[in-house]
């Protein structure tokens, strides 16, 4: 759900009228429910880092029209206008509890979070820096899956950044992931799934198809909740499940865990691969 402009605005889980102002200093989540409003990237970069230390880089890479589609350039204008962003997926450097950390977020309100070339463009870029650097990753997912409009080029970003990130785990530098609603398809089936630590926003719906693609597929009733946050934490695919209110304080223990205080020289404390 997109939050609406006005002073009061009804909660999808619940259905409770909620004030708006209120509803902002709770982070957007219902006061009644707990229900998880999305919010864009720029609202979770005020949430998760301190005041004014984000840096963002290649903030002008747009996509093309690889394939000539019909009417893409004009969506892709239209999603810049309605995200005020110039892609679905931003990155930079910033500090969480004074800790150094790299940080990616995809944007629900760009073409429905869809990775095309530049998002996985930028994607892999956030990861070569994490390395580059030898700084802890965090990317904040969301998305409906890959960009039709892009086609197999838009398919082919999973292998790259799946390929990035394998060249970030031999480096040994930790990679945590947060899923957010809904974060389905290809984006999930790649960077999303690959985190040495996934964390999700209470009932977020995660999954590659859709509940009724895989019904029709595999003729059988798949379990309640089978693409919920809380199901897939309790067969062992997501690692937390946490309030958007605890999540800066739980991403900066897990670096300090792993990583230690922003030292650059300090070696990981496990390992992450083999």
């Amino acid at each position: 759900m997109e939050i609406p402009n006005g002073l009061w605005i009804r909660c999808d889980g619940c259905g409770e009228i909620l004030y708006r102002k209120s509803l902002e200093q709770n982070l957007f989540i219902c006061s009644r429910c707990s229900y998880h409003f999305r919010i864009s990237a720029r609202k979770y970069i005020e949430i998760l880092l301190d005041a004014d230390t984000f840096e963002e880089f290649d903030y002008n890479l747009t996509p093309q029209n690889p394939l000539d589609f019909p009417k893409y350039p004009e969506k892709v204008a239209e999603a810049q206008k309605k995200a005020d962003m110039k892609e679905g997926f931003v990155y930079g450097k910033g500090l969480i509890n004074g800790l150094p950390i790299i940080l990616g977020l995809m944007d629900f309100n760009f073409m429905g979070g869809s990775m095309g070339s530049v998002v996985g463009e930028k994607v892999a870029r956030s990861i070569r820096k994490a390395r580059e650097e030898k700084t802890p990753l965090i990317i904040v997912a969301t998305s409906g899956g890959a960009r039709m409009q892009e086609g197999i080029i838009s398919l082919m970003q999973m292998a790259k950044t799946s390929a990035e990130l394998a060249l970030l785990a031999e480096a040994k530098i930790p990679y945590i992931v947060v899923l957010t609603n809904p974060t389905m398809a290809g984006v999930m089936a790649s960077y999303a799934s690959l985190g040495d630590i996934i964390i999700s926003e209470p009932k977020a719906l995660l999954g590659f198809a859709g509940r009724r693609v895989i019904e029709g597929t595999i003729g059988e009733k798949l379990p309640e909740g089978f693409q919920s946050a809380e199901f897939l934490s309790k067969h062992g695919f997501v690692d937390i499940v946490i309030s958007r209110k605890f999540l800066k304080s739980t991403l900066s223990k897990i670096i300090e865990i792993l990583w230690g205080k922003g030292e650059k020289e300090v070696e990981p404390k496990r390992e992450f691969t083999e």
